[in-house]
């Protein structure tokens, strides 16, 4: 298997209580790879530490080969791991297009010009514009981004974490918080822009983890529980027991 991202024994623990327990994680390049569990399982801990927003007790972290387990996270994310939060993490009074824009900076291989005329990013302009397509967002460029609604946010966030040219993406409970309207935006929008992309979410809704996702690993108590696709891991009785109640409700009516 082709990984673009391998954990082997990833471990964090937070003066006594273990949140990541030996985890070894295998991500395959170009594919959609789900990360579930109950509240508590371990899963944002698991991504602040592949993006060193946290630093493993113990354990190795390989993108493309490489271990990244001692870069900080500014490195990790020039090397293209780009991640986005459970929160819209925009800026609310720039328009759609200027946040865009912002984000493409970045291409510059410059600081960002903050304190220049507004005129010399225009030849971003384009590229900025071809960006909000991929996410729907073109007829809105004008407007500020406190405009938009929630969904319509989460969708700019996505362009913007485009914008950075990712080779990993990784989205943080992307549809939480959400209307059904909203949520399915943003299931085909993920599925749209993962083509030639790999993505890694963290994601409660079993109906969206069913419907695109390749892979699907499963944390119990910052351990690995199970993994695999949607069909064999829903129909596993230690994932089922893991869930209980409504959750396991939902894991079966998710089909």
């Amino acid at each position: 298997m082709d990984c673009i991202l391998e954990t082997k024994q990833l471990t964090k623990e937070f003066k006594g209580f273990i949140a990541v327990n030996n985890v070894d994680l295998r991500v395959r390049r170009g594919s959609i790879h789900a990360l579930i569990g109950p509240n508590g399982a371990g899963k944002t801990t698991c991504f602040n530490l592949l993006t060193k927003f946290l630093i493993p007790t113990s354990g190795q972290i390989l993108f493309d080969g490489v271990d990244i387990t001692g870069e900080t996270s500014a490195h990790i994310a020039r090397r293209g791991v780009i991640r986005s939060f459970q929160i819209s993490a925009v800026f609310p009074h720039l328009t759609v297009l200027e946040n865009v824009r912002v984000a493409l900076q970045r291409t510059l291989g410059t600081s960002f010009h903050f304190w220049k005329s507004e005129r010399t990013l225009s030849h971003l302009d384009a590229k900025a514009m071809e960006l909000l397509e991929s996410v729907d967002l073109q007829e809105f460029a004008t407007l500020t981004a406190v405009e938009l609604s929630y969904g319509r946010k989460r969708a700019l966030e996505i362009a913007t974490t485009l914008a950075m040219d990712p080779k990993l993406m990784l989205l943080d409970e992307p549809t939480q918080g959400m209307g059904l309207e909203d949520v399915d935006r943003i299931r085909q929008l993920i599925k749209k822009v993962s083509a030639n992309r790999t993505i890694l979410m963290v994601e409660h809704n079993m109906s969206v983890v069913a419907s695109i996702a390749d892979t699907i690993t499963v944390l119990q108590r910052g351990a690995r529980l199970a993994e695999g696709p949607y069909a064999e891991v829903s129909a596993n009785p230690a994932v089922i027991e893991a869930y209980m109640g409504s959750a396991q409700v939902e894991l079966k009516g998710a089909h």
